[in-house]
């Protein structure tokens, strides 16, 4: 039997289709390994989003060599859709597949020979129109669950359309299947992954929409809480949020991407809102749901993004009531109409944004936490074990609680009353009583 480790870079979408690879390559006889482990094949899911994803990949490659000289090295994902030569190139790869073959992985593994030259499967991105449902299992005691792929929106500094295609999706009775499936697996939280979730049937003949799947979902057997992963501001309509805040299963937590709190900058972005339109779907949202957590992703030092224009935009979350910041340095992407822009931003001043940002982001967290100190919350234990014997799990509203590791506890949903932040900044809580079971 040939081992298999799959190492996965990037966001969660990246996770769910790691995930159903492996099951893939399992159902014909692979057996999967950890990725620190010797095996036969190692597969790296890379990302484009994230600074430097040729040197990750290469600095992945050659640790995997250095386990086994011999294995067998497959390389996928959004990188591998956009550099497919580059990577090619990289000593010790054996095989580049693009977004529409990756999930074809098994057809194309013919020998588990190492290869004299790269073999690289990469069709054009716009022949890519399939939609192939994934979802992770195994690896946490929730499951990212794919229910939409690809983009139209083309922000300026984004390369994801041309990685993952157009928007599409499979109709809402097919995904109610798999999270049917994901359900007999015993799992209690789906959280919802896509690239543009919100665009869910926006180019589909099924005349659904996101709204739509959201109602579906909620009357899912077996699944206690679904929880959205991120979704664009101007797609969060009245019908969502009003929804969410009555919902028994779809959680009071969104996390929805800012990128600037000024309108010249979003402009310049390309983004399809303007801050008024932001600070409108956060008011909504926290009348309907006072105890929400909200995310908020951010990009520093984009293109022509002055000292000005950088304090407009803390100044602005700062006046929003929301619960944390993801920070992104703006990274340069070849083939974005952002890199032509002129007046670049030095990585010294956008290393100085993002860490006052990554400050406000501390301080927006610890007043969510305390504003939510003695009420009564659902907490779902995660299986790791996070050292100490400690274990973790996250309440609804997304508050992270820790407790000593009791294994009988694992994937149970207990009610508990927050009491207070410990040291290392997560909740401690009394129990109340322990709800769902395994």
């Amino acid at each position: 039997m040939s081992l298999v480790a799959i190492h996965t870079l990037g966001c969660k979408l990246n996770f769910s289709e790691s995930s159903t690879i492996v099951r893939q390559l399992e159902k014909n006889g692979f057996m999967r390994v950890d990725f620190t482990e010797k095996a036969d094949i190692y597969i790296i899911n890379t990302c484009s989003v994230t600074d430097n994803a040729d040197k990750k990949c290469r600095n992945t490659v050659k640790g995997v060599l250095k386990q086994n000289p011999n294995a067998y090295v497959v390389v996928i994902g959004c990188y591998a859709q956009l550099k497919p030569k580059e990577i090619s190139n990289i000593p010790g790869v054996d095989m580049v597949l693009g977004a529409a073959e990756k999930f074809n992985m098994i057809e194309h593994l013919h020998s588990l020979e190492k290869e004299t030259m790269a073999i690289v499967h990469n069709k054009n991105i716009k022949e890519t129109h399939d939609f192939v449902p994934a979802y992770s299992m195994g690896d946490r005691t929730r499951s990212f669950l794919k229910v939409q792929d690809g983009c139209d929106y083309f922000c300026s500094f984004c390369t994801i359309p041309l990685a993952r295609g157009k928007s599409r999706n499979v109709s809402i009775q097919d995904t109610i299947l798999k999270a049917e499936e994901v359900a007999s697996k015993n799992i209690k939280e789906i959280v919802l992954t896509g690239v543009n979730i919100g665009d869910f049937g926006a180019i589909q003949s099924y005349n659904e929409t996101f709204y739509d799947l959201l109602v579906a979902l909620d009357k899912v057997e077996g699944i206690e809480r679904f929880r959205i992963s991120s979704i664009e501001p101007n797609l969060l309509s009245d019908e969502i949020i009003d929804f969410v805040a009555q919902s028994n299963k779809i959680v009071p937590h969104f996390h929805i991407p800012l990128q600037s709190g000024n309108d010249e900058i979003l402009t310049k972005m390309r983004r399809k809102y303007l801050s008024s339109l932001y600070q409108e779907r956060i008011s909504r949202i926290k009348s309907k749901m006072p105890n929400c957590c909200i995310g908020v992703d951010v990009i520093v030092g984009f293109p022509g993004e002055s000292e000005e224009h950088f304090l407009s935009t803390y100044d602005f979350i700062n006046s929003l009531d929301v619960s944390y910041l993801h920070v992104f340095p703006y990274s340069e992407r070849n083939n974005t109409t952002a890199k032509k822009l002129p007046n670049k931003v030095s990585k010294f001043e956008k290393t100085d944004r993002a860490q006052r940002l990554r400050i406000l982001s501390a301080k927006k967290k610890r007043h969510f936490y305390e504003s939510q100190i003695s009420k009564t919350m659902n907490v779902l234990w995660e299986e790791e074990n996070h050292g100490e014997d400690l274990m973790q799990g996250f309440s609804e509203n997304y508050i992270r609680f820790e407790a000593p590791f009791d294994a009988n506890k694992v994937n149970t949903i207990e009610q508990l009353t927050f009491e207070e932040i410990t040291i290392s900044g997560l909740g401690s809580a009394r129990p109340k009583s322990v709800l769902h079971s395994n």
